[in-house]
């Protein structure tokens, strides 16, 4: 009989840990990636966070994909919609409608390449 286990068909071993990737912070190809998202309630006065802005006002294409995303994520799990709906019941649609009235209770943290993060709102960010 063959011993087949730790062995799987996508090439990985059962023993092996997967190492998850760390971006490189001084590579500018990179830094469209080091974004995250924060819930709103969340935030908080930490020295890290950079008092004076410095990155581009625009929401990235990342940052729009990320933010659809998580807020239709939680608008199917019964999150409270913020604007009024007119027959829509999709939550990516109803979670494009609030992302252009603005009405995202979310921040989007952007790391820098110093380790520190400029935290923007939603509503602050130019996204057309």
């Amino acid at each position: 009989m063959d011993d087949d286990f730790g062995e799987r068909s996508d090439g990985y071993n059962d023993y092996e840990e997967i190492d998850e990737h760390e971006y490189d912070l001084d590579n500018p190809e990179e830094q469209e990636f080091n974004t995250q998202i924060v819930d709103s309630e969340l935030q908080n006065d930490d020295p890290k966070a950079s008092k004076e802005r410095v990155t581009t006002p625009y929401m990235t294409k990342y940052e729009r994909a990320r933010i659809l995303g998580t807020r239709a994520l939680q608008l199917s799990l019964s999150a409270p919609v913020m604007v009024e709906l007119e027959g829509e019941s999709d939550p990516l649609e109803i979670a494009a409608k609030e992302l252009r009235e603005k009405k995202i209770p979310l921040i989007i943290r952007r790391y820098l390449p110093d380790g520190s993060y400029e935290d923007w709102r939603v509503q602050d960010l130019i996204t057309e």
